[in-house]
This record gives C-alpha cells, sequence and structure tokens, in this order.
C-alpha cells in the first residue's frame, strides 16, 4: 500500500517551520526548510543543491539544471517540470503530487521511498536509475525509460503505461497489477521479477510470442 502523502501543505509534519524562498536556484546551495511557492525558474541551475524538508507548491522549472542535486522530505504539489535536468540526483522520503514532468533527464538517479500521485509523467529517462519501495499511483507514464534500471519494491496502482520501456532493468517485488493499461513496446523481456495479473498477462501474450518466435494463426 502507497505511503500516507499528504493533500494539503498544511498537513506537511514540518509545515510550520517553512519559510518562503525567494531569488533564482543556486548550485551546490542548501535549502532547509523552503517554501517555494509558485513563480517560474528558467535555465537556472541548482546543481548539487541540496533540499531537506522543503515544499514547491504550483513552481514551474524550465530548462533548470538539478544535476546531483539531493532532495529529502520534500513535497511537490502541481508543479510543471519541463526539459530539466535531474540526472544523478538522490530522492529520499518525498512526494510529488499533481502537476508534469515532461523532458525530465532523471538517468543515474536514485530514489527511495518516493511516492508520485495523481502525475504526467511524459519523456522522462530513467536510464539507469535505482527505484527502491517507489509508487506511481493514478499517474500516467508515457513515453517512460526504464533501461538498464533496477527497480525494487516498485509499484504502480491506478497508473497507465504507455511506451515504458524496461529493456535490460532489473526488477524486484515489482507488483503491475494495478496498473490500469500496460504498454511496453519492447519492455517484455525485463519483466522477470515482476507481479501481473492473468488479464494482462493474456495482453502481453503478443509480445510474448513474437519474442519466441513463436507464430499464433487461427485455422
Amino acid at each position: 500500500m502507497p505511503r500516507a502523502v499528504p493533500d494539503q501543505l498544511a498537513d506537511l509534519p514540518y509545515a510550520d517551520l517553512l519559510r518562503p524562498h525567494t531569488g533564482p536556484l543556486r548550485a551546490d546551495a542548501r535549502y532547509d526548510t523552503a517554501h517555494f511557492d509558485g513563480g517560474e525558474h528558467t535555465d537556472e541551475s541548482g546543481a548539487g543543491a541540496a533540499f531537506l524538508e522543503c515544499a514547491f507548491t504550483g513552481v514551474a522549472l524550465s530548462g533548470v539544471k538539478l544535476r546531483q542535486a539531493r532532495f529529502n522530505e520534500v513535497w511537490v504539489q502541481a508543479g510543471r517540470w519541463v526539459a530539466c535536468d535531474l540526472s544523478d540526483s538522490d530522492w529520499q522520503d518525498s512526494a510529488v503530487t499533481g502537476g508534469v514532468l515532461a523532458g525530465i533527464a532523471g538517468y543515474g538517479s536514485a530514489l527511495r521511498r518516493v511516492v508520485f500521485r495523481g502525475c504526467k509523467l511524459e519523456a522522462v529517462n530513467l536510464r539507469a536509475a535505482v527505484l527502491r519501495d517507489v509508487v506511481f499511483e493514478d499517474c500516467l507514464l508515457r513515453d517512460v525509460d526504464f533501461g538498464e534500471a533496477k527497480l525494487t519494491g516498485v509499484s504502480f496502482p491506478g497508473s497507465t503505461l504507455e511506451e515504458v520501456r524496461l529493456r535490460g532493468a532489473t526488477l524486484s517485488k515489482v507488483d503491475l497489477r494495478g496498473a490500469a493499461r500496460l504498454d511496453l513496446p519492447d519492455g517484455h523481456q525485463g519483466l522477470r521479477g515482476a507481479l501481473i495479473s492473468s488479464s494482462q498477462l493474456l495482453d502481453l501474450a503478443p509480445q510474448f510470442a513474437h519474442a519466441l518466435g513463436i507464430q499464433v494463426k487461427d485455422v
């Protein structure tokens, strides 16, 4: 089951400590109990920055560099992050609710105990990433690449997966049974270690047959 994620800013355990943040993001900066509320950040660099017990509400990031940034107990609500570099970033005990992540470079990143809820993820590159105890709940994942990634204890309740790639991925206790749709154009070879339902197995049967060189023809 997904861990409890606050629906409102006031429900965060550190809500009373939050202080408004103004100004651009800065590389290698440390942000502790900062509240980023609204506004747009374009082509800024927060590479190597550390965000501890921070909240982002309605923030738009465009072309922002957050390579090797660290997000610990961060809450992101209704954000729009487009064409951002989050490669080699580290996420822990965080949540992303609502909003859009599009054209994101997240390869080599590490995510532990992270919840994505009601989000749209499109053209997100998570190749060679490490995901442990991550939940994608009621999300749309379109053109998301998990190639060569390691997924452990990851689930997708209520989510739609379109053109999601798992080629070369290592899966352990990955639960796909709750997904509303599975479209894995080349990922059948990376499903070892996943849990799927009998109905999903029937849907994926043509891909499995093709991979095994089996022709299915009715007389």
